[in-house]
C-alpha cells in the first residue's frame, strides 16, 4: 500500500442515501436525499460541505458515523473509516465507533448540552465509557482543551452549568468535548452559523487551531464559502444531494467551474445604493431606555433613531447589544422607562395594550424563525388572509383574490394557497410571513434576522424581494442584524448598538466609512472575506493591538 493510501482515513464510495417523506393527502413514498457521492479525507486534512438547504451537507456528515437522522436510510455505497466498511460494522461496532473514532459537533450547543450536568462531566463522558482514560487524565486533557481553546480560567471552566457561558464558550466547549477522546475524525456540523461575527472569530480560531494541534481530519459543514475558506484545505460543493464540483479551496473560490458555485461565490457582493434623506419620518425614537423586570439595571440606554418613508434603517450589533429589545419597545412589549416614541407623527402608547388597531395595522413584524412564527395547521390562503379580515373585513372571494395578489407579489404565484408551512421551502415560509406583514398595508415592518436561519442563495433573494416591494409599497424597514453583508445590501441608514447604546449611527455611507469607533472597527473588521489566510491575518492583528496595549 503507497503512502499516500495509507494516509487516508475516511473513504467515501457511491454513497446513497433515502427516506421516506409522508406528504399530507399523499401515500407515502421513498425519495433519494444523497445520490452517488463520492471522497476521500486524509488524516489531518479538512473537507468542507457546502451548499444549500437540502443539499445533503448534513445527512452525510452523519453517514461518516453510519448514522441517519429521523428514519434516514443508508440504502448504498461503502463508508470506509480507518480501511474498515462501518456500514457492516453492526450495532455493537458502532456503539464502540461512536464517540471514540469519529464525534460530532452540532450547530446549537445550547441544545446539545445537558443543562442539569456540569461542563466537565459532559466533556469527558464519552472518553470515559470508552475506557480512553481514568477520570484524572480525562480532566487533566479537557483542562488542557480548555486553554488551547481560549476559554476562560481552564482549570475551573469545568465546574460551571452550560446556562453559566455565553454561547461562544459553550461552542468551544462542545469542540472540547468532541476533542477529548482524541479521535482520527471530528464532523463539525455549522458550528458557528447561530454566532455573531466578533464570537464567530474566536470559535473559528480555535477550532482551526485546534485541528492543527490535534492532527485530527474533519467534515467541516456550512452554507457559508467565506467561513470554510478559513478551515478547510478543500471544498465539496453539494446541490440536491449530488456533488457540483470539488477541489482545493483556493480553486473552488478563486476560480470555481460550475455556474452554482459561482453564484454561491457571487452572492455576498450585493450592494443597494442609499436613498436620500430628507422624506417624512415615519419612526421617531427618542432618548428610550427600558429594562426587564427582575434586572437592576436598563437594557436599553437612551436610544434615539428615526427611520423616514420608503427607507430601512439597519440596526446591528452583537447578541445582547439591544437590538431585539428595541424591537420590543418600538412594539410596545417592553413599554419603555423613559423616552417617547413617535409614529407617523403621533405618539404612541407604551404598552400595547393601549394602542389604537391603526397602530396596529400600520406596523408590523417579520420574525427570524419563519417555522415558529406560522400555525402549522392552517394553509398558506388562511395565514395571509387572517390580518385581511381583521383589518380590512375582506372574506370569501374577495379575500382571496387578495390572497393570490399577495402571492404574485412575492414571487410565489398560482398554487400555493392551499400548502401548509411544511410543504414550503425555508425560503417560500419566510415569503408567506412577507405577505401576511404587507397584508395589513404597514407604513413600517420590522424585520428581526430574517434572513439569518437561510442560505445564502435563498437569503439574497428575499433581500432582493424586500427592496422590489419597497419601491412598489413605499414602505420603511427596521432590519435588525449581525450580518454586515446584509446591512451593506439593504440599508440606507445604520445604527450600530452595544451594550444597550447606540454607539454609531448615520447614512451607511458615512457609519461605513473610517474612522471607526472601537467597536464598529471590531465588528467590521469580523465580517469573513472569502479568502485563505484572512482568519490569520485578523488574529495577528489583534494580538498586535491586545500587546500594544
Amino acid at each position: 500500500m503507497s503512502d499516500a493510501a495509507s494516509d487516508i482515513l475516511l473513504d467515501v464510495r457511491g454513497l446513497r442515501i433515502e427516506a421516506t417523506v409522508h406528504p399530507p393527502g399523499e401515500r407515502a413514498r421513498d425519495v433519494v436525499i444523497v445520490d452517488d457521492v463520492s471522497f476521500t479525507l486524509a488524516r489531518g486534512r479538512v473537507l468542507g460541505l457546502i451548499g444549500e438547504s437540502g443539499a445533503g451537507k448534513s445527512t452525510i456528515g452523519l453517514a461518516a458515523m453510519a448514522y441517519g437522522r429521523g428514519g434516514v436510510r443508508i440504502t448504498g455505497g461503502e463508508i470506509r473509516l480507518g480501511g474498515r466498511d462501518i456500514l457492516k460494522a453492526g450495532a455493537a461496532g458502532l456503539r464502540a465507533l461512536r464517540g471514540r473514532e469519529v464525534t460530532y459537533v452540532a450547530q446549537s450547543a445550547a441544545a446539545a448540552f445537558n443543562p442539569a450536568r456540569r461542563l466537565m462531566d459532559q466533556v469527558t463522558e464519552a472518553t470515559l465509557r470508552h475506557g480512553l482514560a481514568t477520570r484524572e487524565q480525562a480532566e487533566a486533557r479537557a483542562i488542557a482543551l480548555f486553554g488551547r481553546l481560549g476559554l476562560p480560567d481552564p482549570e475551573r471552566f469545568g465546574e460551571r452549568y452550560p446556562h453559566q457561558v455565553s454561547g461562544g464558550q459553550l461552542q468551544r466547549a462542545m469542540t472540547a468535548m468532541a476533542l477529548c477522546p482524541r479521535p482520527g475524525l471530528v464532523v463539525f456540523d455549522e458550528p458557528t452559523t447561530a454566532l455573531d461575527v466578533t464570537t464567530q472569530i474566536d470559535v473559528l480560531a480555535a477550532i482551526k487551531e485546534a485541528i492543527r494541534d490535534t492532527g485530527v481530519a474533519a467534515l467541516y459543514i456550512t452554507h457559508d464559502l467565506a467561513v470554510v475558506a478559513q478551515i478547510a484545505d478543500e471544498i465539496m460543493v453539494l446541490r440536491q444531494g449530488r456533488m457540483v464540483e470539488q477541489g482545493p479551496t483556493a480553486r473552488i473560490i478563486g476560480a470555481p467551474r460550475r455556474e452554482y458555485t459561482r453564484a454561491l461565490v457571487s452572492v455576498r457582493s450585493m450592494e443597494h445604493p442609499e436613498k436620500p434623506a430628507g422624506g417624512q419620518v415615519v419612526l421617531d425614537v427618542a432618548n428610550v431606555s427600558a429594562r426587564y423586570a427582575g434586572l437592576p439595571r436598563d437594557v436599553l440606554r437612551d436610544v434615539s433613531v428615526a427611520i423616514e418613508a420608503g427607507h430601512t434603517l439597519a440596526v446591528v450589533g452583537e447578541s445582547g447589544s439591544g437590538k431585539s429589545t428595541l424591537a420590543r419597545a418600538i412594539t410596545g412589549l417592553l413599554p419603555p422607562s423613559r423616552g417617547r416614541i413617535r409614529f407617523s407623527g403621533r405618539v404612541l402608547s407604551p404598552d400595547l395594550a393601549g394602542r389604537a388597531r391603526e397602530d396596529l395595522r400600520e406596523l408590523q413584524m417579520i420574525y427570524q424563525m419563519a417555522d415558529v412564527a406560522m400555525n402549522p395547521r392552517q394553509t398558506v390562503a388562511t395565514i395571509i388572509g387572517r390580518p385581511l379580515e381583521f383589518y380590512f373585513g375582506l372574506k370569501g372571494g374577495e379575500r382571496d383574490a387578495r390572497v393570490q395578489e399577495l402571492l404574485d407579489a412575492i414571487e410565489m404565484g398560482r398554487g400555493f394557497a392551499d400548502r401548509y408551512p411544511a410543504e414550503l421551502s425555508g425560503g417560500q415560509k419566510q415569503r408567506v410571513c412577507i405577505a401576511r406583514a404587507l397584508a395589513a398595508k404597514p407604513k413600517l415592518i420590522i424585520c428581526d434576522e430574517v434572513t439569518s436561519a437561510l442560505d445564502p442563495l435563498v437569503a439574497e433573494g428575499i433581500l432582493r424581494l424586500l427592496l422590489d416591494l419597497q419601491a412598489q409599497e413605499g414602505v420603511a424597514y427596521l432590519f435588525i442584524t449581525h450580518d454586515i453583508a446584509t446591512v451593506r445590501a439593504i440599508a440606507d441608514s445604520i445604527a450600530v448598538m452595544h451594550r444597550g447604546a447606540v454607539v454609531r449611527y448615520g447614512p451607511k455611507s458615512r457609519v461605513l466609512s473610517p474612522p471607526f469607533d472601537d467597536y464598529t472597527d471590531l465588528l467590521l473588521s469580523s465580517v469573513p472575506e472569502m479568502r485563505q489566510g484572512w482568519l490569520e491575518e485578523v488574529i495577528r492583528h489583534r494580538k498586535m493591538e491586545s500587546a500594544g496595549n
